[in-house]
């Protein structure tokens, strides 16, 4: 089966990740511009890293026949020093023009502290500005029902935002209904120490329905699978659930939230 995996951070995958999950049928990834595993010293690291998003790692995966797709922000855990996150937003208008980019993300919450949120703010005002999509990160753990909760009061006192180009992402049990209920589109992670399982997500899937609900990997450089997506397939099997059902999920949903990005052009596979 042909699957997206809109959220997984390519930069930190080997060239056999990247074979392997061609082999398994994924034929477009979403790359967001995420924490590099140690605080970034300058505004120019952050440039060549939006460089390599941008420009390297779309040879990367085209080498095995899958899209490459990026989105650029600032991440939530290098948000708290606002001086410096101010540098860093004057880098992303040049970025966001480039092909493939799908626009503003992984933008939130980390701590959910005051300067969190003064960047925050800064972020979602150049989104709307340019008509961007947004896509957010949620907190881990403990601070996650918390900074979900902010972040929807933000996006919910802005009436430029449209709720349908946008996606809350990390959502598990407590906090998926919070998207959905206000019209956003709600990503689950698929983690196999944190976020979600495979058997879980499909619990949320029964309850909530396949309406925009995006399931990622958000592979990254700590535990995580770039082949999480097929779990979940293989999991929706379990269930009894039809192909043309799952395919829903893992295909039709994250393609109809990537065609709302004026950077996005896919020719399905035949």
């Amino acid at each position: 089966m042909y699957f997206f995996d809109p959220h997984i951070h390519i930069a930190s995958r080997t060239t056999d990740d990247l074979e392997r999950m061609a082999r398994s049928g994924c034929v477009a990834v979403g790359e967001p511009a995420f924490w590099m595993g140690y605080d970034r010293a300058s505004a120019e690291s952050f440039y060549d890293y939006f460089r390599q998003l941008t420009e390297w790692e779309p040879k990367r995966t085209a080498n095995y026949g899958i899209r490459h797709y990026s989105w650029i922000g600032i991440n939530a855990k290098e948000a708290e020093n606002t001086a410096f996150a101010k540098e860093v937003i004057a880098l992303l208008p040049e970025f966001l023009d480039k092909p493939e980019v799908l626009g503003v993300g992984e933008i939130g919450l980390h701590k959910c502290t005051k300067n969190e949120v003064a960047t925050l703010l800064e972020l979602i005002d150049l989104a709307l500005g340019r008509g961007e999509q947004m896509l957010f990160h949620t907190p881990h753990l403990e601070d996650k029902y918390k900074g979900t909760r902010m972040i929807l009061d933000l996006l919910r006192a802005d009436p430029r935002v449209d709720r349908s180009r946008v996606c809350i992402d990390h959502c598990e049990e407590h906090t998926v209904r919070l998207a959905l209920d206000e019209g956003f589109w709600a990503g689950i992670t698929l983690y196999p120490l944190t976020k979600a399982t495979p058997e879980r997500t499909v619990d949320m899937v029964e309850t909530y329905g396949a309406e925009r609900i995006l399931v990622n990997s958000s592979a990254d450089w700590g535990p995580s699978d770039p082949l999480a997506v097929t779990a979940f397939i293989h999991a929706m099997r379990r269930r009894g659930y039809a192909d043309s059902f799952i395919r829903r999920i893992v295909y039709d949903n994250p393609l109809a939230f990537f065609n709302q990005s004026r950077g996005f052009t896919f020719t399905p596979p035949a």
